[in-house]
């Protein structure tokens, strides 16, 4: 019996409560028309208490059991679903965003690692901090995974600031100690002193998580790559992230660097850094022993689809990750700053675009699913985030089809055809479409309205 068929009693507990028309997932989307896959209840309430999902249902099943003087947030025209999570992001690069002309190397020494070294200023990542986690609440972002600068007090202050808001941030101290200026380097102890200490002092803290981050093989040696490896070793319950086959300079530099590998992926697989923990950026250009080993390890391949198309990376094959005889599992993210957008809905437009280019296409509900439901899985997390279920944290994101003149215009023809709308969401939809978001059932974005 599903959890919602129950809301009775939890009910009764609800110190809030919002209300609108509500879609969450239960599977994974087989296409187009799926309707198995998910949820969706035209005028539904979602109750909270204490940061948690206690009861979802029909608004007139609940109403009447919320406790008195609780009025629900009402969005009646509006799409609720569960917030939106990132896979890969990086803090240090929110200035780094629409920079010209570079594919990736040359970018990360023009552009990223200028920036990073700012870093060091504490007081300059708190500034960033707030800027970068308002703008993912914008965007109707709760949760990502995040890669820091070299230096751990760039963690620290994105960590104070999502603990302030109540976020859920999984985040990390970039590992880098060669081929980058000595302003952003660390060496193997250090990284590994930094990165553990970081894990004890914030890793389950609230809400906040550490992710082991290696930047890249290019700027990692051995000896760096094999501390990494024992962090893993030490905190099973911490996650792994690092770039995998992104860029074809990218990965001659990293067989001249690493002559012994039998490709890219064996170079991390050495240090025992490839498992179901791990994420791997982009995956552009696999093999098929490494798409084999990422499947078999249950490793995470994350699709970057903005990034890949402005740094001129190359195109991601879902079709051929997401092969029965040897599924790789996946992720969605918009890797700012390479990524040209903080918002998971023009992350999705560019998927879907990408995937069109290879005779391939992304459903309205898959790419839905992804960057909820299946974001979370893919992070090991969806008993906590990406669904409207009890028992889950109560981060919500709400949309609106209408929120632009073109939207208005195109959803004149849409009669009340949820995948159709959850296209043009996708396809048009930026920041403007989300009319609110909320961390733990309180608001923590509502965007302005305009006439």
């Amino acid at each position: 019996m599903s959890r919602h068929s129950e809301p009775t009693a939890p009910a009764r507990r609800a110190t809030s409560a919002i209300r609108g028309r509500l879609l969450t997932f239960t599977s994974t989307p087989a296409g187009p028309g799926d309707r198995d896959c998910y949820r969706f209840i035209s005028d539904g309430v979602v109750a909270i208490a204490d940061g948690r999902i206690l009861a979802v249902g029909e608004a007139v099943d609940l109403l009447p059991l919320l406790p008195r003087g609780i009025v629900p947030d009402h969005h009646p025209d509006g799409l609720i679903l569960p917030g939106f999570i990132d896979t890969h992001i990086h803090f240090p690069q929110t200035q780094v965003i629409a920079s010209f002309g570079t594919q990736l190397l040359d970018w990360l020494a023009r552009y990223t690692f200028v920036e990073e070294q700012k870093y060091a200023d504490p007081a300059h990542a708190a500034a960033n901090a707030v800027f970068f986690l308002d703008e993912l609440l914008r965007n109707g972002t709760t949760t990502a995974v995040v890669y820091g600068s070299v230096h751990p007090g760039s963690v620290e202050a994105l960590f104070r600031e999502a603990r302030k808001r109540g976020m859920a941030v999984i985040a990390g101290k970039s590992m880098m100690d060669r081929n980058a200026p000595a302003a952003l380097t660390d060496t193997p102890s250090t990284s590994y002193d930094e990165t553990r200490a970081l894990i004890e002092r914030w890793h389950g803290r609230d809400r906040q998580r550490c992710v082991v981050t290696v930047r890249f093989a290019i700027t990692s040696t051995e000896a760096q790559l094999e501390r990494a490896g024992a962090l893993l070793n030490e905190f099973p319950d911490v996650h792994f992230q690092t770039h995998l086959s992104e860029n074809r300079k990218e990965i001659a530099e990293v067989r001249r660097l690493f002559p012994w590998a039998r490709s890219y992926t064996d170079v991390y697989d050495r240090y025992g850094l490839v498992g179901p923990r791990s994420l791997f950026g982009h995956c552009i250009h696999l093999g098929e022993d490494e798409c084999l080993r990422l499947s078999e390890t249950g490793a995470v391949a994350v699709f970057c689809p903005t990034s890949n198309l402005f740094i001129g990376s190359g195109l991601f094959d879902w079709a051929r990750l997401s092969e029965r005889r040897r599924p790789v599992r996946t992720g969605l993210a918009t890797d700012v700053g390479g990524g040209t957008s903080y918002s998971m809905l023009r992350t999705s437009a560019e998927a879907y675009k990408i995937l069109q280019l290879q005779n391939q296409t992304l459903a309205a509900l898959t790419a839905f699913h992804q960057i909820t439901r299946g974001n979370a899985a893919a992070l090991g997390l969806e008993a906590e985030i990406g669904s409207l279920e009890p028992g889950c944290h109560a981060d919500l994101v709400v949309l609106d089809a209408k929120a632009t003149p073109a939207m208005r215009h195109r959803m004149e023809t849409v009669q009340g055809d949820l995948e159709e709308e959850l296209f043009v969401l996708m396809t048009l939809g930026d920041d403007r479409a989300v009319r609110a978001t909320y961390i733990q059932g309180g608001a923590a974005h509502v965007r302005a309205m305009t006439p």
